[in-house]
């Protein structure tokens, strides 16, 4: 017998096991096939990720290295960065990390049901990829002071030994990250589900702590720098951008979408 499994296009990613089952008279024999992963798929044009330019399938999905720009306006570095999203036990651990999530601990039968959406499954990994929610997250940031005890953020070069080391120390947050590493990290696990990623990079990157579209800054009267104001403007600042529809906006909001794994202030 030859049989065919055709899966929804907005089905929930994940494992699952397939079972046969016969029904003969008032018998049910029932036997265990195997199992197999589901993942968010940007060939299929039903698809919420479907992108149908072949070259950017295999720029933002199936490429496993990339370049990262860092530095400041004045003297922009590029950094090669290897992604290695189809290594040998990441896909596991990428599916791990959706079950370690605070989002699958507060109510695991919800969670599951909405990861056939890829808005929720980037805000998911988004939180996972840092440490600093107390939710078994991948890295941990720290942008001063030494970095002697444990691994300086800039000698990383790629996320797989990140990954790695996540899963074989118990899931215990990595030392450590800063943002070109939240981003690399994030684009392997985006990539490996099935999510169309890239990464961005922005220099004199304004912070606008109190949101009134401003940075701004305080002097006393005789021009001394008053430390006062949170604003700030950063060297630069990297993230993730993945495409996918929005229909809970519209179609002109289709396309790439911001996702910020660095744990700078949390987010609403």
């Amino acid at each position: 017998v030859n049989f065919t499994i055709s899966s929804p296009a907005n089905a929930v990613i994940g494992r699952y096991n397939l079972i046969l089952q016969v029904t003969s008279g008032n018998k049910i024999f029932s036997r265990f096939l195997g199992q197999f992963v589901l993942l968010f798929n940007p060939w299929c044009p039903g698809d919420d990720v479907y992108m149908d330019n072949e070259n950017e399938r295999q720029e933002y999905v199936l490429n496993e290295n990339g370049i990262i720009f860092v530095g400041n306006a004045k003297y922009i570095e590029a950094r090669g960065w290897y992604y290695g999203q189809f290594q040998d036990h990441l896909l596991n651990i990428c599916l791990t990390m959706l079950d370690l999530s605070l989002y699958y601990r507060q109510d695991p039968a919800i969670d599951v049901s909405r990861r056939g959406d890829p808005k929720y499954v980037g805000r998911v990994i988004s939180s996972m990829i840092n440490g600093n929610d107390n939710d078994n997250g991948v890295l941990l940031g720290k942008w001063q002071g030494s970095f002697h005890s444990d691994e300086n953020p800039s000698r990383w070069d790629g996320s797989v030994v990140i990954l790695q080391k996540w899963r074989q120390d118990n899931y215990k947050p990595v030392q450590y990250g800063q943002c070109w590493v939240f981003a690399g990290v994030m684009c392997t696990v985006l990539r490996c589900l099935g999510i169309p990623t890239r990464l961005v990079s922005n220099f004199n990157s304004a912070h606008d702590v109190d949101r009134n579209l401003s940075i701004d800054k305080y002097y006393d009267s005789s021009g001394k720098s008053l430390n006062i104001g949170k604003d700030s403007t950063w060297d630069y600042h990297v993230w993730n951008e993945s495409w996918f529809i929005r229909p809970d906006l519209g179609t002109s909001y289709n396309g790439w979408q911001v996702l910020d794994a660095t744990p700078q202030e949390q987010s609403k």
